[in-house]
């Protein structure tokens, strides 16, 4: 019998999750893709297609961080948010077994697996080191470690948190509405909610996603939390924006359901996360964790963090904390975006220290 019938060594046979159809459509079903390793041409064959596989994150723009960070063997970097773990194997590679990367992320589930990933790949705790910690806590790991020849940032939600229903990210399947990057610890978004009147709803969704459905969309959520009915699931959020736009004509509705769940998802999700608080600790302590000459490349996936990055790398160049800035936002290539759609909204500045 094979390892198919039997498992492999003495595990149970486990029999692979039914789906109808000839494709598995939800995430639980999709076997093949979440165990890259056995299934390789299966995984190869979604990412050619432009997907992401199921339970996998696509590093994004790594040939343009790289050329930036200059890595060089023997070197110290940090990453300061590990998620697959995509850019940071490519950041030890560069080291070439001399040196040492520092490696955060505040999500247990994720970094637990990226970490044993890495191990299985051969980078052990002799040039790797992985944390869970936030970023924003940067000088606690510069007060262990010392100074940083280079950090990296990507500041955007991994694949494997979105496409997860039970996380709760993404309004296109059901689950409980989370969106907490670590779920051990805060409130969910859905008791967040229930903490805030319609005033504070409408001020998050307009200061975190500029969503111009602002004011309909908090009426409603208000609404029918008055009336007993909490927004509990992604399911129930989702069908908010639905009713809210139910009006618009049926040409346009479909579009402006997709992109407006996507502002009212991040929207929530920036405000349980606390990412512009993060960020900005981030962002104030990112100097002093740098050796002078040091670089720091920041991956950013939203207009408003993209500002934050500017005006903090500005201001300090202005200071003399940082030699020199990049002078525009670098994006993504037409090509990248072809193969990889979440790469679109990417942009990526760096600074140097002085």
């Amino acid at each position: 019998m094979n390892d198919e019938r039997e498992g492999k060594g003495n595990e149970p046979h486990r029999r692979r999750p039914r789906y109808k159809g000839t494709h598995p459509r939800r995430y639980e079903e999709k076997y093949k893709e979440l165990d890259p390793e056995r299934y390789a041409d299966t995984v190869e064959k979604v990412i050619r297609k432009g997907s992401t596989p199921a339970g996998m994150h696509i590093p994004i723009m790594v040939k343009e961080i790289l050329d930036f960070l200059q890595i060089q063997p023997g070197q110290q970097g940090l990453d300061a948010t590990l998620g697959y773990g995509g850019h940071t194997r490519k950041l030890l590679e560069c080291l070439q077994g001399e040196g040492h990367i520092y490696a955060l992320d505040v999500d247990p589930i994720e970094s637990a697996k990226t970490k044993e990933r890495l191990r299985q790949a051969g980078y052990d705790e002799n040039i790797l080191t992985v944390k869970q910690m936030n970023f924003a806590e940067i000088d606690k790991v510069a007060e262990e470690a010392g100074l940083f020849d280079f950090v990296l940032a990507d500041l955007g939600v991994s694949s494997m948190q979105i496409d997860n229903p039970e996380r709760g990210f993404s309004y296109k399947t059901d689950g409980p509405l989370d969106l907490r990057l670590n779920p051990q610890k805060g409130i969910p978004a859905s008791e967040r909610l229930k903490e805030l009147s319609k005033e504070e709803i409408q001020g998050m969704l307009v200061e975190n996603a500029d969503e111009p459905y602002a004011a309909q969309i908090a009426a409603a959520i208000s609404r029918e939390q008055k009336r007993g009915n909490a927004m509990e699931t992604t399911a129930s959020l989702r069908q908010i924006v639905r009713q809210v736009l139910s009006g618009l004509p049926a040409g346009e509705r479909e579009e402006a359901e997709r992109k407006t769940c996507q502002r009212v998802f991040q929207a929530v999700r920036i405000d349980v996360n606390s990412e512009f608080e993060v960020l900005d600790a981030f962002l104030s302590k990112l100097p002093a964790v740098l050796k002078p000459g040091g670089r720091a490349a920041v991956l950013t996936f939203h207009s408003g963090e993209d500002r934050m990055v500017k005006r903090s790398f500005k201001q300090l160049a202005g200071a003399g904390v940082y030699q020199e800035t990049a002078r525009d936002v670098i994006r993504p290539t037409a090509g990248e975006c072809s193969r990889n759609g979440r790469a679109r909204p990417a942009k990526l500045r760096w600074a140097i220290r002085g």
